[in-house]
């Protein structure tokens, strides 16, 4: 597998590794308190997915909780239920500790991003109490541009 774009930036030398592991790399900042994580397969099994979230989670506990970036240019595949849970459960619990910044990275096919349109529009009306309101989201096309905006 190549070298995943966080370890080609050089903007990003003082991000600390949190973790590397077979789906995801999670890097932070602590001074700004920027966590990125990215998604390095085509498709994360919801058990994996969830544990990655939940391992950001200690991230945001601590206090760093300023901007999350997504970046899932690795997907081919499109998971509703993972998605769901993202967006229901883990971004409102992360809410409660501070986290309302939120940039997504998505593929290029426009498929993808067709297909988190609709989700997100199915979610918002199937959870009245969903928290999108209070969010500050954002789609950028790279890390740079997140970091940024």
């Amino acid at each position: 597998m190549k070298d995943s774009t966080l370890t080609q930036l050089p903007e990003l030398a003082q991000f600390e590794d949190f973790f590397d592991a077979r789906f995801a790399r999670v890097a932070y900042h602590e001074k700004s308190g920027i966590i990125i994580c990215e998604l390095k397969s085509e498709y994360v099994p919801i058990e994996h997915f969830k544990d990655i979230f939940l391992r950001i989670s200690e991230l945001v506990g601590k206090g760093i909780n300023q901007k999350f970036i997504f970046d899932k240019r690795a997907l081919r595949a499109f998971h509703q239920p993972s998605m769901e849970w993202y967006f229901i459960v883990w971004k409102k619990d992360m809410y409660q500790h501070g986290l309302s910044v939120h940039r997504k990275i998505l593929p290029d096919e426009p498929w993808f991003r067709k297909s988190v349109e609709i989700a997100k529009s199915q979610i918002i009306q199937n959870y009245p109490d969903n928290i999108v309101d209070k969010l500050d989201i954002r789609y950028c096309g790279s890390i740079e541009e997140a970091i940024e905006v």
